[in-house]
């Protein structure tokens, strides 16, 4: 027996919202009190975000007052966008727009396929020995100190440093790598490679541990070669990863790291190397600006 199913709208009561919400509180209270150890574990890392992240973004404020050290940037003068408005008509502004994205840009370019070679790579190795040590020694210079880094590029790349003997060993002229600005971008980027692959491998070499072991035998079965495993199997698996991590990176173009840049660069090769951290660096700190 057929029949039509009437419908009608009910007004929530006037206090409807204000009893979902005091219920949700109530709910949390509740929770709480059960998994209080989860929250006391989570409250170091709670506090550690508010302090150091969340309590300095109020200082965000002093770009847009004539702030002095003698004063509260509280009671500095308020000048709108003119700060923003002077960096953007500087001299300086091309030619630091253009380093940032350069150097951003060409450490992307060369960079980010490295690690994912160096992991399919790793994913071929049948020696499990000799993979350990190689991820290992690969992985030390993640953890080094950036400062420990730049003096092993300085003296590396320096006139009697170890590129130069290997040069002139070989019949070439000595070159002074950080003294001449055509030459910057070059040692940044292989010096990035070197410090990053190892560990930027790791996300891809968890990614290839989830492919299904099946489809390799399948493969082989098939007559498939190591070569055409990589091509068909393994870079589809993990193309999900390797996406994602790209556009994380491309969101991030413009975070050029400063302490690097820094310790590397100097006025001789400031046309190629000066980028826009760096620049506020020397007007902020520096010029007292």
């Amino acid at each position: 027996m057929a029949y039509a199913a009437k419908t009608r709208t009910v007004q929530a009561p006037s206090g409807a919202l204000g009893k979902k919400r005091g219920g949700f509180w109530q709910r949390l209270g509740a929770d709480m009190r059960t998994n209080w150890l989860i929250y006391l574990i989570a409250l170091p890392a709670l506090v550690y975000f508010f302090i150091y992240c969340y309590m300095p973004m109020g200082g965000l404020i002093i770009a847009f007052k004539d702030y002095k050290i003698s004063e509260s940037m509280w009671d500095a003068e308020w000048v709108g966008f003119q700060h923003f408005t002077d960096f953007f008509q500087s001299y300086y502004f091309g030619r630091l727009l253009k380093n940032t994205l350069l150097l951003s840009l060409e450490t992307l370019v060369f960079g980010f396929p490295i690690p994912i070679i160096f992991a399919l790579l790793l994913n071929e190795m049948r020696n499990v020995r000799f993979k350990k040590v190689a991820q290992s020694i690969t992985y030390i210079p993640h953890f080094i100190s950036i400062i420990v880094i730049c003096g092993l590029i300085i003296d590396f790349t320096s006139l009697d440093g170890l590129v130069n003997t290997i040069i002139k060993f070989f019949g070439g002229t000595p070159i002074s790598f950080l003294s001449k600005p055509e030459w910057f971008r070059p040692v940044y980027v292989i010096s990035d490679i070197w410090q990053t692959f190892g560990w930027n491998s790791i996300v891809f070499m968890a990614a290839l541990t989830g492919i299904d072991t099946e489809q390799y035998e399948a493969a082989r079965l098939d007559g498939a070669s190591r070569l055409q495993q990589i091509i068909h199997i393994s870079l589809p698996g993990i193309t999900p990863t390797i996406v994602t991590l790209l556009i994380m990176r491309l969101g991030a173009v413009m975070s050029m790291g400063f302490e690097k840049v820094f310790n590397l660069y100097n006025p001789a090769t400031y046309q190629t190397a000066d980028i826009i951290s760096t620049f506020v660096y020397r007007q902020g700190i520096l010029g007292a600006k």
